[in-house]
């Protein structure tokens, strides 16, 4: 006898009821992390995924892998969370890669992935540290260049009775007839002519000390036509000379720079600390590198022997012009005097130009300026780069009306003298005055800046 279901008995013949899963809710970093714990396999095999009975799947259905990760059926129980959720049935199969391409990687429908971004301060920040680091590398790497290229001679030496060292910094600067770099054809079109050249005996074309301290910095013109003591010196053939009278002059004709230094030092009692000096070739290259320097003329000059011809106004000087412009002097009735002005005015101008933003903010003008400038000066020992830029920065000073523009005091500018010419003798007593000022570095006043 068959008793049937609606009599409550159950079917028959009796079955064994269907297996059921315990199943438990997953954690928050699995549901992150949709996927089940790793652990190291067999040495060869990578990472695997371990057989694991409490996660959710069926007994045996867990396999290893060899090399890569993977979705295994079932992984949160069938269908718990829908399809294609944390790998449910139909949507993850056995041996499904876990990578970018596969289900759960970015863009996959598993877990999101959340993208890191930098913020805009973070970004601020690293960009001008990167700005910082190429300056930084750009400087370093322009001191060290332009350094290489200061050109030294030794100019400066101790000798008996030579003055102490005083209060602030005095420069001799020296504007020569030296034509080295110049072509016979450029020394024609600069109207230099023939005189001495490199190997030969030099002249200068202008002299000026220049004193820097706590009042300020003063330029003093030197004529070289000043009647003074020239020491005794030896030439290069190793003869020597006693002392002697003579033109400034005649001190660098004879031993140069150095003979010169020793010259102003005992003329003057005043100690030279630094020695700059430039000639012909040299001032028209630095000139033409800054792009030409800006003068104002008060009327126009024309001088044929300097070949200058310029308009009254301000106008843009090139190379060439400025040479003609400074060393101008027989069309101009203050003669040496008047030139020495020039000199002054020019050099001021120039330093302002070449400190200017325009050439320091632009390295395709800077470098070349920089180049020029050093190759065309030469300096004394122990000149650096940074006494270079002081230098500079006083001469700006003077133009922008930051010190004094003086000559030194005379007494008779036509001073004759048998065996040497026309001379121009000082005024020692005003001089002396002058001279106690700079070595004592106290304010310069009462003289002329004629």
């Amino acid at each position: 006898m068959v008793v049937g279901m609606s009599g409550g008995y159950g079917a028959w013949p009796p079955q064994e009821p269907e297996p059921t899963l315990e199943l438990r809710q997953p954690s928050r970093w699995e549901k992150l992390r949709g996927r089940l714990p790793l652990s190291r396999g067999a040495e060869g095999q990578g990472e695997v995924l371990q057989p694991d009975e409490r996660f959710y799947g069926a007994p045996g259905q867990q396999q290893y892998v060899s090399g890569q990760q993977q979705y295994v059926p079932g992984q949160y129980g069938p269908g718990e969370y829908g399809p294609g959720e944390y790998g449910g049935p139909g949507e993850v199969q056995p041996g499904a890669p876990r990578g970018p391409e596969g289900p759960g990687g970015p863009g996959g429908p598993g877990r999101p992935r959340k993208q890191r971004r930098f913020s805009w301060p973070k970004r601020i920040l690293a960009g001008f540290v990167v700005l910082v680091l190429l300056i930084g590398g750009y400087g370093t790497w322009l001191y060290f260049h332009a350094s290489g290229e200061i050109r030294h001679e030794h100019v400066l030496s101790d000798y008996p009775g030579r003055p102490p060292e005083g209060k602030g910094t005095n420069w001799l600067l020296v504007g020569s007839d030296d034509r080295e770099g110049l072509t016979k054809d450029q020394q024609d079109a600069l109207h230099t002519g023939g005189g001495s050249v490199t190997g030969g005996t030099s002249r200068t074309d202008s002299m000026m000390l220049l004193h820097s301290g706590d009042h300020g910095t003063t330029l003093i013109s030197l004529p070289r036509d000043s009647y003074v003591t020239i020491p005794a010196w030896t030439d290069s053939k190793g003869k020597p000379h006693k002392e002697s009278k003579n033109k400034l002059n005649a001190a660098f004709a004879f031993g140069g720079a150095p003979l010169l230094v020793k010259t102003i030092e005992t003329s003057t009692g005043v100690r030279i600390d630094h020695f700059a000096e430039v000639g012909f070739g040299g001032f028209v290259k630095v000139t033409d590198s800054v792009g030409g320097v800006d003068m104002c003329l008060d009327k126009p000059i024309k001088d044929e022997l300097s070949g200058a011809d310029l308009k009254a106004g301000c106008q843009t000087l090139n190379g060439g012009q400025a040479l003609a412009y400074v060393r101008m002097r027989y069309a101009d009735p203050l003669g040496d005097i008047g030139r020495m002005q020039r000199q002054r005015q020019f050099l001021a101008a120039l330093a302002h130009k070449v400190s200017s933003m325009g050439v320091i903010l632009n390295p395709f003008k800077l470098v070349p300026t920089l180049d020029n400038s050093l190759a065309a000066f030469k300096t004394s020992d122990g000149t650096s780069l940074g006494d270079l830029y002081d230098l500079f920065q006083n001469m700006k000073s003077v133009n922008g009306g930051g010190g004094h523009t003086i000559v030194v005091p005379i007494a008779n500018p036509d001073y004759n003298v048998p065996n040497v010419g026309s001379s121009i003798l000082w005024n020692q007593t005003k001089a002396a005055q002058l001279w106690n000022d700079l070595k004592n570095d106290t304010e310069v006043t009462g003289f002329s800046a004629t």
